[in-house]
């Protein structure tokens, strides 16, 4: 036992799940009683099931699925509240999407210009690269294999955070190949706060967690090395959110209502439609996470899991190598997340076996 843990530690860091690592000793071969569940609603009983397996090794987890903006049901199995908060890791990628789209939405950004009017020290190919590369993540700049911007100081500013990424040499030509996990988030993020003149964080807290209630939502460097909150101006965009089951859920309500909440306009429902239009379609596809099944593809900060015959997405989600798996179905709008904090390919077939079960079942005005 004691060789497997540095195996699985270094799993968690391919994959993402850097702080994950901390946790590997706790829950390898560790007993539990059976896990207490509450249940709030008609949920199916092979959903309850799952989620059962996946506790009884250790890791509490809330399931929580909606329909235009009502609760259907709710599942928390093992210990765990509305109060917990975790690293949602690659479930980051929706939240930074849909704040950057805000610019776009404004004005103030374009999809499709080149980001050197924005960050002038993108020169040559690299000057080429669009904020739809970056988002799409086919910019070039590189995997998560490489954790460029997982191994950068938490307290530089984005903008110095861009400034090392583009005096990184190109991995591929802009445009041409789709790698997962690279550091283009960090660059767009970085277009956003010189062209608000904002810091991340408040302009995330201003557009997005305030008008949806989601108090409980931050952003994290990971690992931290030491940095509190508020002296992190460098934070993981691709993988550092920090949230609740209940906040994730108000954004994912935000999103299925094609960007209204609460009687407000967050995102147009055009930046809602480019986000879910597939973008990787006949690329070539670089470094992938582990356990993508085939046929997958990518949009703007999210996957796309099933494809229309006008290359919209009919199923959404970005799912987190810590574990957690927000998902929309636009066909039926039935939409939901799966929250907890283990390391995802560990618990993906019980995870995908509990949200087919959310999926097959109907909905209420069914």
């Amino acid at each position: 036992m004691k060789k497997l843990i540095p195996i699985l530690a270094a799993s968690f860091l391919l994959s993402g799940c850097v702080m994950a690592a901390r946790h590997a000793a706790h829950r390898i071969g560790t007993a539990v009683d059976p896990p207490a569940v509450h249940v709030s609603g008609p949920a199916p009983k092979a959903l309850v099931d799952k989620l059962n397996d996946i506790a009884r090794s250790g890791t509490p987890v809330t399931a929580i699925v909606m329909k235009d903006g009502k609760l259907l049901y709710r599942v928390d199995v093992g210990k765990i509240d509305a109060n917990t908060r975790y690293p949602v890791a690659s479930a980051s990628k929706w939240m930074t999407a849909a704040l950057v789209m805000t610019v776009v939405d404004e004005g103030k950004l374009n999809l499709d210009a080149p980001i050197s009017t924005v960050l002038p020290e993108f020169r040559g190919d690299a000057g080429r690269i669009t904020l739809r590369m970056l988002l799409a993540q086919t910019a070039g700049l590189g995997n998560l294999r490489a954790r460029v911007d997982v191994r950068q100081d938490p307290r530089i500013t984005l903008a110095q955070s861009a400034a090392d990424i583009a005096a990184r040499p190109l991995a591929n030509p802009p445009g041409e190949v789709f790698e997962y996990g690279g550091p283009q988030f960090q660059v767009a993020g970085a277009m956003v706060e010189k062209v608000t003149g904002r810091r991340w964080s408040d302009l995330f807290e201003e557009r997005i967690a305030r008008p949806l209630g989601m108090t409980a939502t931050g952003w994290e460097h990971l690992p931290a090395r030491g940095a509190t909150p508020a002296e992190t101006l460098n934070p993981l965009l691709q993988g550092g959110a920090v949230t609740t089951a209940d906040d994730y859920a108000k954004f994912l309500t935000m999103l299925a209502a094609n960007g209204r909440f609460d009687g407000r306009q967050i995102l147009s429902e055009r930046s809602l439609r480019e986000m879910e239009s597939v973008q990787t379609l006949g690329l070539k596809k670089g470094y992938l996470p582990p356990g993508v099944p085939s046929g997958w593809e990518y949009a703007l900060g999210n996957w796309c899991e099933q494809l229309a015959a006008d290359r919209s997405c009919t199923v959404v989600s970005s799912p987190g190598a810590f574990g957690t798996l927000p998902w929309i179905d636009r066909r039926t709008g039935v939409y939901g997340v799966f929250f907890l904090k283990d390391l995802l390919i560990r618990n993906s077939r019980d995870l995908r076996a509990a949200r087919a079960a959310a999926m097959a079942a109907p909905a209420p005005d069914d």
